[in-house]
């Protein structure tokens, strides 16, 4: 099972420990929302942060591109990661899906895709075949802490049984507690984006809150 922390909720006042102590602790990748004010309302971290990450961090990025058009800015953010970091975009945000992810590709990066709420399992099957990643948006996208949209866990089987065939990954993201861990872990899932709800903000150690997070699994 793999484990990445949001950045987005890490202590910006003290960036390079929190990557070093997060690594130390046994953080698999680094979790970057970046939001454009448009695809999304908000705002959240930028291209220097991908930057200032991939120059403190050993362990691979997981870039979430909620922006419009990525495909109009998508060398910008490869230009300042590195060969075998993730990138994932929204299918809705982009005319020519496959042109960004090819894109992707040629940089020699993972290609994902983030499925929204809203979004069903049909509209991009056809995508399954060229992305290795699949991120399962739990929230709507956008602001950390909405609440968990109970439905969407009625996608994770439709997505399972495609895994095999599609040879892709699947990660869930947003609310991401014990309980769903627990839950979805045994249902498919291959890793999660972890946030305030079980790695940031709490008294314990990071190395102590990821080993209880690999225990529920």
């Amino acid at each position: 099972m793999e484990l990445m922390a949001s950045m987005m909720c890490a202590d910006y006042g003290n960036l390079e420990r929190e990557v070093r102590s997060l690594e130390a602790a046994g953080i698999d990748s680094f979790h970057i929302d970046i939001m454009d004010g448009h695809y999304v309302p908000n705002f959240a971290m930028s291209l220097n942060d991908i930057k200032y990450i991939a120059g403190a961090a050993k362990k691979p990025l997981d870039v979430h591109l909620m922006v419009e058009q990525p495909n109009h800015t998508i060398d910008l953010f490869l230009d300042v990661m590195r060969p075998g970091d993730t990138v994932y975009i929204h299918p809705e945000a982009e005319y020519h899906v496959s042109t960004t992810l090819q894109k992707i590709m040629n940089a020699k990066m993972i290609p994902g895709i983030a499925v929204n709420p809203g979004t069903s399992v049909e509209t991009v099957y056809e995508m399954l075949r060229i992305v290795d990643k699949v991120l399962v948006m739990s929230v709507n996208p956008g602001n950390a802490g909405q609440m968990f949209l109970p439905y969407v866990g009625e996608k994770i089987p439709k997505f399972e049984e495609l895994k095999a065939e599609m040879n892709f990954k699947l990660y869930w993201d947003g609310a991401c507690t014990a309980e769903r861990v627990k839950k979805y872990a045994h249902c498919g899932m291959d890793g999660f984006v972890l946030g305030t709800s079980l790695l940031f903000g709490h008294d314990k150690s990071y190395t102590e809150l990821i080993r209880e997070v690999r225990a529920l699994a």
